[in-house]
């Protein structure tokens, strides 16, 4: 019962990010996003993978991989619109 929690907490969490992505990409800004906060949110999901892969493999990690993958394409966007913005 406690893997349909976290589960369900790790989809709330992740329903953003796909969001927060698609704004990157297409405004080309950074305005209201923070590189370390981006940075910290990454590494908890990695921590997480890390964590199920060790002590309890399940279905769950398929979750924390989605939610990296997106969190590592805002900090990807992130990293390129500032390079824009301060080169343009």
């Amino acid at each position: 019962m406690a893997e349909v929690f976290e589960a369900a907490m790790l989809i709330c969490f992740g329903v953003s990010w796909p969001v927060s992505v698609y704004k990157s990409w297409k405004s080309g800004e950074t305005g209201g996003k923070s590189l370390l906060f981006l940075c910290f949110v990454g590494f908890g999901y990695l921590a997480g993978i890390i964590g199920k892969i060790i002590y309890k493999p399940g279905y769950i990690i398929i979750i924390y991989c989605v939610n990296f993958f997106f969190v590592s394409l805002d900090i990807y966007f992130y990293i390129r619109n500032k390079r824009r913005n301060n080169n343009g």
